[in-house]
């Protein structure tokens, strides 16, 4: 009923307004630069912690009911500090989709970050993510864990574009906060995909390699739940379910290592 709503609305907009809801909007309308603010807010309340607990969705492109659910049984939960969207919030690149799919998230009881995905390329749609969310490429500390968050759908962008950037990639293992012991990567497009530029992936995962004890890699983009060791070096990607499947990740990282668990909704 509530993807139902959400359509109609649109639909009816749309038939209105031609200008408004153009493929090629970018007015964006309610809070912008997301990503930074809630960055802000993740490391201020995750400072001195020796473990931490977060979620990941991912793929919420069509599932608004889903994504809701979602954020409604995280939100039930008393563990998680922070979310991680690993892309693929719109089907189209909209500018409408962007803003239904943000203020889903803002719901939220803990703050989130999110990832660009293939989809989210669209059109002007990763301006508009630029422009909701921020930067493509971003880093955060909580507590003792740092994470990189990539874009990697090299398909979507041309050869003067780096994707994945690998001077943001150096940059970050070699400037690494004073408290960072760990690191997680997270992306949206995983090595050997589609999107992924497949010629340069061995050294893609020599530079991760450089990041202190690295914890694994989580990304979305093949909508299943999937645990692989894709280099057969040990480290382990996780694929997060799209959000439709009713599921989503929840990962535990202390001194003892980390736990994972798939949350059925």
């Amino acid at each position: 009923m509530r993807n139902f709503i959400y359509v109609f609305s649109f639909c009816a907009v749309l038939l209105s307004s031609c200008v408004e809801y153009h493929p090629y909007d970018t007015h964006i309308a309610g809070q912008t630069n997301v990503n930074a603010k809630n960055i802000a807010l993740i490391e201020e309340q995750c400072m001195g912690k020796r473990e931490v607990k977060f979620a990941v969705v991912s793929d919420s492109q069509r599932w608004y009911d889903e994504l809701e659910d979602a954020v409604e049984s995280i939100n039930e939960r008393d563990d998680i500090d922070f979310v991680l969207h690993t892309g693929d919030l719109t089907d189209w690149g909209l500018r409408s989709e962007f803003e239904i799919q943000r203020d889903i998230l803002n719901s939220l009881n803990v703050p989130y970050v999110c990832l660009l995905g293939n989809h989210d390329c669209l059109g002007t749609g990763y301006k508009i993510f630029r422009e909701v969310f921020g930067e493509l490429n971003v880093s955060f500390t909580a507590g003792n864990v740092h994470f990189v968050c990539l874009n990697t759908n090299s398909l979507e962008f041309d050869a003067t574009d780096a994707v994945p950037n690998f001077g943001f990639i150096r940059a970050e293992y070699s400037n690494l906060p004073a408290q960072s012991e760990k690191t997680v990567v997270a992306m949206h497009s995983y090595p050997y995909s589609d999107q992924f530029n497949n010629d340069v992936a061995p050294m893609f995962q020599e530079y991760l390699r450089k990041f202190p004890n690295l914890q694994f890699c989580v990304h979305g983009h093949g909508h299943r739940y999937r645990r692989e060791d894709i280099f057969g070096d040990g480290v382990y990607y996780y694929e997060c379910p799209n959000v439709g499947s009713d599921a989503y990740l929840v990962f535990t990282i202390n001194d003892v290592g980390y736990e994972y668990k798939k949350v059925d909704l």
